[in-house]
């Protein structure tokens, strides 16, 4: 899988590709997380300690972001989910949302004119979240891009866009409390009115806990989260799923990750493999 978009020579990428090949049949001696969560923080901090123009550290950002997805295929790891734009983020000033979504839609149409390599590649992209709250063309590209990959299955791209913690849990609940519902009548009460009759609507303390977790957005749950710039918040990120979780907070800032930072999180996840599994049972 190729993602890189600089210009060196073929001979270094090719020879940065067998090193990689090396490493990774040394770690592959050993268990690999199914699935990577990253927290892409300290994009905005990168241009700034750089002096690069408004919206250069989200353009860097996104070139690492795209090193970081082929480290994790070429690994063998089966999901990666990326935090990329929180309901909070709304909260920033509208030029600053406003370039954040036009990059977004810029990065997902030419996901879609690449779509043949991406399904070549057997790459599934889902976006996740409270998807409504995305402008009319990004929620149109995203479903697009999602249509064209859906029966890919090698690797999966979760992106978490419009999404809280919250939220998600907040939506787990009202769906699965819509699954209880046994049935919803219109009758009439006698004096020509309608009302709706619910027969044996049952409490929310009966909704199971497998029911929750089948109605949240990301699944399965994530073996490590990475969040870089040495922040260890998890700022409404995942707060269900990374329970039997490690985390991993690099001082990076995201547009300085690099393959040594992957490695690191998957040695780290390999260490305390037996207890997270142990934990896992206990869990059960």
């Amino acid at each position: 899988m190729e993602l890189y978009t600089g210009e060196r020579p073929s001979v270094f990428r090719l020879l940065g590709k067998y090193m990689r090949k090396g490493l990774y049949g040394i770690l592959t001696q050993g268990p690999i997380p199914t699935h990577l969560a990253f927290i892409l923080d300290g994009n905005r901090r990168f241009a700034k300690k750089h002096k690069l123009p408004e919206g250069g550290g989200h353009k860097a950002g996104f070139l690492a972001l795209l090193n970081v997805l082929t480290y994790c295929y070429e690994l063998g790891v089966k999901y990666a989910t990326i935090y990329a734009f929180s309901i909070d983020n709304f909260r920033r000033k509208p030029h600053e949302v406003q370039y954040v979504m036009n990059l977004m839609l810029e990065k997902i149409e030419g996901m879609i004119m690449e779509e043949s390599i991406i399904n070549a590649y057997d790459i599934c992209v889902r976006f996740v979240g409270n998807l409504k709250l995305l402008d009319e063309p990004l929620k149109t590209a995203a479903d697009k891009i999602m249509r064209a990959t859906a029966k890919n299955s090698k690797f999966v791209l979760l992106l978490a866009v419009c999404y809280t913690s919250t939220d998600e849990i907040v939506h787990a609940v009202e769906e699965s409390s819509k699954d209880k519902l046994k049935s919803n009548e219109i009758c009439n009460d006698g004096n020509g009115d309608c009302v709706i009759k619910i027969e044996e609507m049952e409490s929310y303390s009966e909704i199971k806990l497998v029911e929750l977790e089948r109605n949240t957005y990301i699944n399965p749950y994530p073996d490590v989260l990475i969040r870089t710039s040495g922040e260890t918040r998890l700022s409404n990120y995942l707060l269900w799923q990374t329970t039997n979780c490690i985390l991993y907070s690099p001082h990076a800032l995201w547009p300085e990750i690099g393959l040594r930072h992957v490695v690191w999180s998957v040695i780290n996840f390999q260490r305390h493999y037996s207890y997270l599994e142990k934990h896992k049972e206990y869990l059960k």
